[in-house]
């Protein structure tokens, strides 16, 4: 073992340089599912900063420091509190708001999203094509993109919920097709990885495998 270290030390120095990028500084996440449509699709790579929020010790989850803190309208990358799988999802309630939906709208603190129609698709469903819905919505002075499935059953309503310290709620942007906040639960800021700042790179793995290079470096709202 010492012999093959010896003959193997830049790889291994490489490895551990890499282990610790990876954990304590950037880091790159598949998306392997339609919970973010329209905005992720199938196949993006998307480059998270793990610095955004917490310096943490390499090769660890002990956060050292705090760096800053989720906004609402961040696209975040964090471990499940049910069972630890990486999600990616959008910030949609802070620490001390009431946030509440009414017939698919949010409401954060007694004010109304505010939306408009973009367009119709078609979302896979269960094997079949649902049409849908593209709006753009307008929350706490951010805008972004979303879509909804008015045919399927879907978690259109909840709350009020007063959000405690140091949580957040989680949606999907495809809010009709996203195990999020309303399935999952509150996000304690300790879950919490980084945060998703653009697609570094794209393919049509569902189809042909082809680059999607219109979305190379597209950058996240």
């Amino acid at each position: 073992m010492k012999s093959w270290l010896r003959a193997n030390k830049g790889f291994v120095a490489f490895l551990l340089l890499f282990g610790i990028f990876r954990t304590a500084v950037a880091d790159w996440n598949p998306i392997p599912s339609g919970s973010m449509h329209p905005n992720l699709l199938e196949g993006d790579v998307v480059f998270v900063n793990r610095l955004a929020f917490d310096l943490k010790l390499p090769l660890t989850d002990v956060v050292l420091a705090r760096l800053g803190d989720p906004q609402r309208g961040d696209v975040v990358t964090f471990a499940s509190p049910r069972d630890g799988t990486r999600l990616i999802k959008r910030v949609v309630a802070l620490p001390g708001d009431v946030v509440e939906m009414r017939n698919e709208r949010l409401f954060i603190n007694g004010r109304g999203a505010s939306y408009a129609l973009l367009g119709h698709t078609l979302e896979p469903i269960a094997g079949q094509l649902a049409p849908a819905l593209r709006l753009s919505e307008t929350l706490g002075g951010r805008v972004h993109d979303i879509q909804v499935v008015p045919q399927i059953d879907a978690a259109r309503n909840f709350g009020p919920v007063t959000i405690p310290a140091d949580q957040f709620l989680m949606l999907g942007d495809n809010r009709d097709n996203s195990a999020d906040s309303r399935f999952i639960g509150l996000v304690p800021r300790n879950l919490l990885i980084g945060r998703a700042v653009r697609v570094l790179v794209s393919a049509d793995y569902q189809g042909n495998w082809m680059p999607r290079t219109e979305r190379f470096g597209m950058k996240l709202h």
